[in-house]
Formats: C-alpha cells, structure tokens, sequence
C-alpha cells in the first residue's frame, strides 16, 4: 500500500497560535497587573513605613546622658563630682575583624587581658550599633596614637564622656560610697529607656540609696549619618535632665579630725547632731580610694582589697557588730529608775563580784575588790561598776530590758539613708527560743546587764542611743543628706519616750557628766581642760571569753583577740549640739583609747580655728580658749576602767 503523506494545515496552525498568544496575554496581563498592585502599595499605601524605613538609614535616634548630680558636704565643699574622660570605644557592626582589630589594638596601646575580659563581657549587655568601651581615661599620647592609626580601625572610636570622681579619696569613701559600670543583671532591673545612654549606677552608699534623683532622665538626639555611621549633623535635640544636686550633713573637716584621730587603729567614729538627726561624721577605718571603682577596678586591685586582714571594704560604722559593753549602762540606769527597781540613793554592795542567788559562779567587776563597801546609781555609772548592773539587770529581767533598750534604737535598725546597714542584737526570750532553740539562763541576763554576752550594736545605733539620751527622749533617724535639689529632706522622729518621771534623764545625764568630770570619772582625762561640758560613758567589750578566775592580760593576748574600746557622749549638756559614738577594736579601754578620738571630735566641731567656741556654744564659765594640741592616747589615767572580767555566755 503506497505511503499515504500529510498536508499541512494552515488553519489549525493558526487557531493553536491564536491560543497561546492569548494565553500569554492573560499571562503578561495579571502578571503586569500584580506589579501595578505592588508598585502602588509600595509608593502609596504603605509610603510612610518605608519613607521611614529609608531614613533610618541615615537618620538615627541617639540617647544623651544626663549629668549626674553633684554632692556637697554642709558646708558647700565639693565631695563627688564629673569630670571629662576619653574612652576607647568599639562599634562591633562596624568592625570587620574584631579579633584583628583587637590585636592591633594591643600593639599600639596598653591593654591588659583584664581590660579585654572585660570587654568581652560588655559585649553581652549591649544594643546593637551601642558603642562598648575598652580602654578608659586614655591619655593625650594614647588618643594621637590611635588617630595616626585610625585608617586601619574601622569602628573604633575616642569617646569623651564625664565618669564620676571623688577629690577626697579615701575620706569619704564609706559614707558616700561610689558608683560603677552597670552589670548585666542590674540592666534589667532599670528603666530601659532612662538608662539607654548611661553606663554607671550608684553601687553603694549614698550614690546607691539616692540613684534616681542623683542620675536625672535621659535626652535624646535625631542626628544624620553617612553610610559608615558618621554623624554628618544634629537634625533635632531633646536636652538632658541633670541629675539633682545633694547637700550633706557631714561636715569635711570633722570627718579628717576623726579619722586622723583613729590613725592606723581598726574601728569606727560617729558623730551625730541630736536636734536634727543629721550625720555630722562618719568614719570607717581603714578605708579605701572609691575612684578606681568607677571605670572598672582591676581584678588585682579588688582581690588584694578583698584578702586584706584589716578589710578595708567593711563598713564598721554601720556593719560592724560589737558587744557595747559599758557604753550601755547609762540607759539601763534609767530603765531602773523608770520601773522603779532603784532609786538615785539606792546601794548595792560591792565587794568587787557578784553571785545569783543558789549559783557558786562568781561574776566579777572589772576592778578587783569593788568600788568601795556599797555603791549608789551615780558612782556605778561614773566609776562603771559592774557589780551595780548585775544586781539591776537581774531586777529588771531580760524583756524588760529588751524592750526598753529598742525604744533608744537598739537591735533594730535606725533607718539611716545608706545601704548595708545591720541590724544589731538585743537578745530576749523569745528571740533565743527562736535562733537558739534553747531556753534563756539568769546568768546571760547578767552578762547583757553590761553590754555583753549575745547583745551587739553598731557603732551608729550607739550614737542614735546617745542622741536620744542627749534629747531627753526624743530620737531621729539619723539622716545623711540634708538637702536634695535644694530641697530639704524631712528626717521621721520616733515617739518620744515616756519616762516615769522627767527627773530621771537628768539624774543619768548628770551621771555622765561626772564621767568626764569628776575625779573618779572613767573619761576624766577628755573633761579636765575642756571649755564645755562633756556627757559619756566609757566601755570595754570582750572579744573571747576567759574562764573563772583568768585575769585579762593585754600583754599575753593576741593582739585580734584584746577587748574593744568604746565610748559615747555628747557636747555642751546644757543644750548638746553634737553626739559622738566610737569603737576601736582591740583598743581595749575605752578611757585611754576611744574618749580621746571623741574629744577630738567634739573640739573640731564646736570650736573655731582659733580654739576659741563658735557662737551659740554654751561653755564652762572662765575657760575661754585651749590650744587645738592632739590628746594623748593610750595611757590610762587613774580610775580608768579596765576589761570586764565575766565570761561572756555564748
């Protein structure tokens, strides 16, 4: 069968062209229609967003920090405040190479590990394109160093900023505390927004308790930038607040006066002015430079300030914990008086030790054979009888104690306005049943009689008991700041306490007057010369206990291991303008060791240069002026008190 051969078929050829031009049509058509849709919703419905979108590239949103608030001491001198320093920075977006960078870094300049440890770790905490510091406090040779190189170091820039710093050192270290990088974990406690443009926060201290009035509120910039992050300028600016401005009630040169007057020996000096609560004083020592604090302390620097022996961190003042020791029987005295247990010509007989009644221990006196046949309320708290205050604690009992020496701001805290405050001890029943699980013993009530055993202060609560003595009942947190933008701050007074009869407090005041000067007086030595007069109690507290019948020997006692010597009182008694408490550990007499650093304390403060008494200051009648010549410490003058001899039940 022949081959049968197709024809073509032009007809059919062109239907199926005709098809698929269609289709194409249809295709291009949607397909164009599709990106006039998108076309217009990019110019025009969604215009706004990516007008915005686009600027951001060159227009950026820029935090400026405020300035941190000054503070001022009573009297208008400069405590803390900012000055200029240049900072090396590191934009990590910005940087090609970090590691690279970092190593040409340390070859121009002087970086330790330290400083790039912490680095590493500022990298965590921040914000992209946030600038984070390596190198604080550059020199003028260091920032010419990196401009001669600055072509070879994309992202790095020279940052000028103002970092807090402290022109007294050391002095004021402990009251005002200082200021540091924020960490990470305080970041997420803090405003995000306020704190966008702030790298320091107070740590501790007043810098800490008043942060938020001391820090201000952040302003913010619109500035334009190049394609390399270069601001080319400021298209809008929203100015800062500045941190408020602090006065304080310390005063600088009695601050010196006190913590020359410690010299090389541990311990605490406060000094309070009982009318108003405010802190005139307050000295810890030793004490340490807060400025290194500021930038970032190197890890060598902290750790030799963290293992010294003498822990130059602690804040005796207000975290030292000591046993009162004598300091306290002025106020027991009066707790006497007030229940009724004694009266001003109640004796008690002393033969220089004391027994509970069915109990063989004997509870000795600091002086041996007693302070004469028997002894009355004046002579047991001017010649600091022991034997005295064993009897009346034991009429007293320990509740009545506690709750009598809480209303004078013992075992609680007072409420000061700074961080890390303790809160002492004023043991009672329920309070050994609770920590102790053990019941209470008569012969502990004895040892608190004296200011010993369980019973603790610090040396800020004995000079808020002080003042509160001083004020004939009334007693006022004590405060630091006095003013806080100019503004004063309201110091909350507590209850006065009621006493039976308003005689009593002149009674003990009168007790303590005698103290520094009378004959017989454990502080005589500080009230011979004085131009006013002089309320105190002299104490020593035992820091290991001895056993029966052990007498205290300085010279075969570690030295860590002698009594502390203490001392409380207050200037002029007519009308008292000053209160001074003092602790000096291992100082063992609080006659020789601690009433001479008061006397100081008292002499800077209510006299003038000239020696002479500053006006209003009541003085005793034909003393005029005494030459400001320091007061001999360490020797002990006759009838001083020496160490109690009682163990103290722990």
């Amino acid at each position: 069968m022949a081959e049968r051969l197709t024809l073509k078929d032009p007809h059919k050829e062109m239907r199926i062209f005709s098809v698929r031009m269609l289709v194409s049509a249809f295709v291009f058509a949607v397909l164009f229609g599709v990106l006039l849709y998108r076309y217009f919703d990019l110019q025009v419905r969604q215009y706004e967003k990516y007008r915005t979108e686009s600027d951001r590239n060159r227009v950026q949103l820029q935090p400026i920090s405020p300035r941190r608030g000054l503070i001022y001491d009573r009297n208008g001198l400069l405590l803390a405040d900012n000055v200029p320093s240049y900072s090396l920075d590191i934009i990590k977006e910005q940087v090609g190479d970090l590691e690279k960078t970092l190593d040409i870094l340390r070859s121009i300049l002087q970086i330790d590990d330290d400083d790039i440890e912490k680095f590493r770790d500022r990298l965590h905490d921040r914000r992209p394109y946030q600038p984070v510091p390596l190198k604080f406090r550059l020199t003028e040779e260091e920032i010419a160093i990196l401009a001669i190189n600055r072509f070879r170091l994309p992202g790095v820039e020279v940052d000028a900023e103002l970092v807090r710093n402290y022109p007294h050192g050391d002095l004021f270290a402990h009251a005002l505390g200082y200021v540091g990088r924020i960490s990470e974990a305080e970041l997420k406690k803090l405003d995000p927004v306020n704190y966008s443009g702030t790298h320091y926060m107070g740590k501790v201290g007043v810098e800490r308790y008043y942060e938020e009035a001391l820090h201000g509120k952040v302003g913010y910039q619109n500035v334009e930038t190049n394609a390399r992050g270069r601001v080319l300028r400021i298209l809008e600016r929203t100015d800062p607040l500045p941190g408020q401005d602090i006065q304080l009630y310390l005063d600088a040169h009695v601050q010196q006066v006190a913590q020359d007057a410690l010299g090389e020996h541990l311990g605490a000096v406060v000094a309070i002015d009982p009318r108003t609560g405010g802190v005139i004083a307050l000295v810890s020592n030793p004490s340490f430079d807060p400025n290194p604090f500021v930038t970032g302390i190197s890890k060598t620097a902290y750790k030799a300030l963290q293992e010294s022996p003498s822990m130059p961190l602690y804040n005796r003042a207000l975290q030292g914990q000591y046993p009162p020791g004598s300091t306290v029987k002025p106020i027991y005295a009066l707790a006497g008086l007030h229940y009724g247990m004694v009266t001003p010509s109640t004796r008690v007989p002393d033969p220089g030790w004391y027994q509970l009644p069915n109990d063989s221990r004997f509870y000795r006196d600091w002086k041996r054979g007693g302070h004469g046949g028997s002894v009355d309320l004046k002579q047991a708290v001017v010649e600091s009888c022991d034997v005295y205050f064993y009897d009346l604690a034991r009429k007293l009992n320990i509740d009545r104690m506690h709750d009598f020496m809480t209303e004078f701001g013992l075992g609680a805290a007072t409420g000061i306005d700074t961080t890390s405050e303790r809160s002492g001890l004023m043991p009672s029943r329920q309070w050994k049943r609770t920590a102790k699980k053990m019941a209470w013993f008569p012969g502990e009530t004895l040892s608190a009689g004296i200011g010993q055993g369980y019973m603790l202060a610090t040396p800020v609560q004995l000079a808020v008991a002080a003042a509160t003595l001083a004020n004939r009942g009334e007693r006022f947190e004590p405060r630091l700041v006095q003013k806080v933008g100019g503004e004063p701050v309201h110091v909350p007074a507590a209850p006065r306490i009621q006493i039976a009869d308003p005689v009593d407090w002149d009674v003990v005041i009168d007790a303590m007057e005698a103290v520094a000067h009378s004959e017989r007086g454990t502080a005589k030595g500080i009230g011979r010369d004085s131009l006013y007069h002089i309320a105190g109690k002299t104490g020593s507290a035992q820091v290991v206990g001895y056993a029966q019948g052990i007498k205290y020997d300085a010279s075969v006692v570690a030295k860590n291991k002698r009594d502390h010597a203490l001392f409380i009182g207050f200037a002029p008694v007519e009308d008292p303008q000053i209160v001074v408490s003092v602790v000096v550990e291992n100082g063992e007499h609080g006659a020789s060791m601690a009433a001479p650093i008061a006397r100081k304390v008292f002499d800077a403060y209510l006299l003038d240069a000239e020696g002479k008494l500053r006006e209003g200051v009541p003085g005793i009648p034909g003393r005029e002026a005494r030459k400001l010549t320091p007061v001999p410490v360490g020797n002990i003058p006759e009838g001083a008190e020496g160490a109690a001899e009682e163990e103290p039940l722990e």
